[in-house]
């Protein structure tokens, strides 16, 4: 999964998509990875199936006008069917349920379409060319608008039975927890998501990042209290998984040099020390860049 392909017999170029809450990512690549153009839009509000698709279609478009790449990647924030081909559902965008979006676009773009989740597709991207290369065992926590997840095992993406496996942002932390859109209460999401770190402050991240690396104490103790029950609900996960390396993406990951100490802190507390042996927590080295290179890496394994 971490190896470059070998040469293929055509040249001709990819597109990867990062579709988020809040904006949609395309990168056009060759098939060794090198970006060669991107763009970023604003992701419509409401960001319902039908204006979405007429988003990606004018993107593309607007990216690529000459045609050079014949197959397009991309990332949703969702489980999608094995075959990726449908959007199953997305709890942060509305009436996003079985959504066959690859066929779609297929029909406006004249390009083969292949979808994966969103996580999944950053933790490709890092395991090509990113903090993960070469590593077996490695769990992803994407932090934004809300919390993924994506786990590889033996060095193959770990999907589980139809497609819709690990999604860390929805197990439980707090059984008294605030109201998650996926009808459980307290999950990890409602914790470590943007929404949840406005629970805390009313501070903008960046802002709130600022200030801590400014040495203001109160911005500090926010980020503390933002680690706490990432390391109570990663700690959890270690047990399932003990794998070599966390990585840790999305929008907030920027801000980890603040709050990893207190993931650290729970987990050394809470997780028997045979389940971390050997463990490393860092920052995706991609970042924002990860999932649209794992979206390319997901067209090139997919269609050929």
């Amino acid at each position: 999964m971490a190896s470059s392909p070998a040469r293929p017999p055509s040249e001709a170029q990819l597109i990867g998509i990062d579709l988020g809450g809040t904006a949609i990512k395309l990168a056009r690549c060759d098939p060794y990875g090198t970006v060669l153009a991107e763009a970023e839009r604003p992701t419509p509000q409401p960001a319902v199936p039908g204006a979405v698709s007429m988003a990606i279609v004018e993107a593309v478009e607007q990216l690529d006008p000459g045609r050079l790449a014949d197959r397009v990647g991309i990332g949703l924030p969702g489980p999608c069917d094995a075959a990726g081909r449908v959007a199953r559902i997305s709890i942060n965008l509305p009436l996003w349920r079985d959504v066959p979006l690859a066929a779609w676009l297929e029909a406006q773009l004249g390009r083969r379409v292949v979808l994966g989740n969103d996580a999944n597709c950053a933790l490709l991207g890092e395991a090509w060319q990113g903090a993960a290369r070469d590593v077996g065992d490695v769990l992803l926590l994407t932090l934004g608008t809300g919390v993924g997840g994506a786990v590889l095992l033996g060095r193959r993406l770990f999907t589980g039975h139809g497609g819709a496996a690990a999604e860390p942002g929805l197990i439980g932390v707090d059984p008294d927890g605030p109201p998650c859109r996926s009808g459980n209460r307290g999950s990890l999401e409602q914790f470590c998501s943007l929404g949840g770190l406005a629970r805390l402050s009313p501070l903008d991240p960046l802002e709130l990042c600022r200030r801590a690396d400014a040495g203001d104490g109160e911005a500090r103790a926010v980020w503390e209290a933002y680690g706490r029950p990432l390391g109570v609900g990663l700690s959890s996960l270690l047990y399932v998984l003990t794998p070599e390396l966390v990585l840790i993406g999305g929008g907030l990951s920027g801000a980890s040099h603040h709050f990893l100490p207190a993931v650290w802190r729970e987990v050394e507390q809470r997780v028997l020390a045979v389940s971390r042996e050997g463990l490393a927590i860092r920052r995706c080295a991609l970042g924002n860049g990860a999932g649209r290179l794992g979206a390319v890496r997901l067209a090139l394994d997919r269609l050929g």
